[in-house]
């Protein structure tokens, strides 16, 4: 068990309050058992984050939708473990949505997660999706340097050469220059 999958774990056993529907859940191994539980009406949240959890684990694309609107959630451990099981589902939709969902100014207090899964993918999307919300947090008084710090990281593990104009822009913030620093480091010059 990787460390997603026990913090998940023990997050949603403590959640379930001991439940025989959450040993059920975590006991199965029949992804069609848990692809009904993402459809059932009156599931709480919680099983229908470990049914999706576990069938995106899997690579059963069923919990692609489910594991999108997880990753939009208010809550920070469930956007990680959803992060987490997108990043291994390989539905081919996952980029376009983590960029969608990183980009929208209205979720932007949510964006840290899809920002690192975006990273995670080394996806065409990454690098536009990280460059348009890095920009937007240039602003001075923006509260979100959390996102703005992932989007520099991410842009400097990417190493993609269109992040220059935005990262050299982010130098003039005392916040950031640290990680712009290291971010443009690694990105090779061109020629």
């Amino acid at each position: 068990m990787d460390e997603a999958s026990r913090s998940l774990t023990e997050r949603v056993r403590t959640e379930a309050g001991g439940s025989a529907v959450y040993e059920r859940l975590m006991a199965t191994d029949d992804p069609d058992e848990l692809a009904a539980v993402l459809t059932e009406p009156g599931r709480p949240l919680w099983a229908r984050e470990v049914a999706a959890f576990r069938l995106g684990m899997a690579g059963d694309r069923r919990a692609f939708e489910a594991l999108v609107l997880l990753l939009n959630h208010r809550d920070p451990a469930r956007c990680a473990s959803a992060a987490h099981a997108l990043a291994r589902l390989g539905d081919p939709r996952t980029a376009r949505a983590a960029a969608a969902l990183a980009t929208n100014e209205l979720r932007v207090a949510y964006a840290l997660h899809p920002v690192r899964l975006l990273v995670e993918l080394r996806a065409p999307e990454a690098v536009p999706a990280l460059i348009t919300t890095l920009r937007r947090r240039l602003g001075p008084h923006d509260p979100y340097r959390r996102v703005a710090l992932a989007c520099v990281e991410g842009l400097g593990a990417l190493g993609d050469d269109r992040a220059r104009p935005v990262l050299n822009e982010a130098l003039a913030h005392p916040a950031l220059a640290e990680a712009v620093v290291h971010a443009l480091a690694r990105i090779p010059r061109p020629g």
